[in-house]
């Protein structure tokens, strides 16, 4: 019998982008319901990127968890705070670890979360004092299922990744656009979760100083440029439990887009997509599972 592969949730970045109204979300959306039960209709993982602003509120993190029950295999990811991964000035205080957990909690407690993403910028590079602080960070939160995505190439060592599989840490394979120093896309799995993000490709403004959130993240990736990921994702999905490929090129709900190729160049199930969205990008056409 062939060992069983590991499953696979497909997914975004956040859900409350004001651009996605009559690209993603229909116009006439009621406002009774969610843009997370709408997302679960077709999708099995969001990833949460209010948490990397604040902590979250435990009356929210209860509430999502609730508006995604029809769905049984819907799993949260959330982003770690910012104040533990770029805002390194000073160790955060016994409260602000707190407030972390309190928020992340109900996730936990409903069975509805997937993993903590603990994402460092490029900037942080593979130092003593660096080190040291990602240690601490780990630490911290190790009660939860933690994925690492450090974007340096100066991290990219054998020690580090078996550092991270003696603490059950699941590295998370990235796309971004590559200059030097930069890691390349790869297929690693450290833990039993298995973790991808897609940033997109946009070099020219990656890292541009005065371009804006969504100039940075407006890419749509080609099916070509994807299939390349899908060999990647088939050979992760063979080394852990459950993968978890999260689309972060969000502008105009391309990250919507490409995460439905994803999920038929994986052989997963389709919905019914929403109309506006092949409206908007009529390359979804009769989009069907590969296998």
């Amino acid at each position: 019998m062939a060992p069983q592969k590991g499953k696979v949730r497909v997914g975004t970045a956040g859900w409350s982008y004001d651009d996605w109204k009559g690209v993603v979300y229909p116009v006439d959306m009621p406002r009774s319901l969610h843009p997370v039960t709408f997302l679960g209709h077709f999708f099995d993982t969001v990833e949460v990127n209010a948490s990397f602003y604040r902590p979250l509120n435990p009356r929210h993190t209860a509430s999502w968890a609730s508006r995604v029950e029809e769905n049984q295999q819907f799993r949260f990811t959330v982003k770690m705070w910012q104040r533990f991964t770029h805002e390194r000035e000073a160790w955060p205080s016994p409260f602000e670890i707190k407030q972390f957990h309190e928020g992340v909690r109900p996730l936990d407690e409903a069975g509805r979360l997937g993993a903590v993403l603990v994402q460092f910028p490029w900037s942080f590079k593979r130092t003593p004092q660096n080190r040291i602080w990602l240690s601490q960070v780990l630490e911290a939160f190790a009660a939860y299922p933690l994925a690492l995505e450090i974007r340096h190439a100066s991290w990219n060592r054998p020690e580090v990744y078996e550092a991270l599989a003696q603490h059950k840490v699941a590295f998370c394979n990235i796309d971004q656009p590559l200059f030097h120093g930069s890691l390349a896309p790869s297929a690693t799995v450290t833990a039993r979760v298995g973790y991808v993000r897609l940033h997109g490709r946009n070099a020219a403004d990656w890292f541009r100083e005065d371009a804006g959130r969504n100039e940075r993240y407006d890419y749509l990736y080609s099916r070509d440029e994807l299939r390349e990921w899908v060999e990647k994702i088939e050979r992760i999905r063979d080394m852990a439990e459950e993968v978890y490929v999260i689309t972060n090129n969000h502008y105009r709900g391309q990250a919507v887009v490409n995460a439905f190729e994803l999920k038929s160049d994986l052989g997963l199930a389709v919905p019914d997509m929403p109309g506006c969205l092949i409206e908007n990008y009529p390359r979804l056409v009769g989009l069907k599972p590969d296998r």
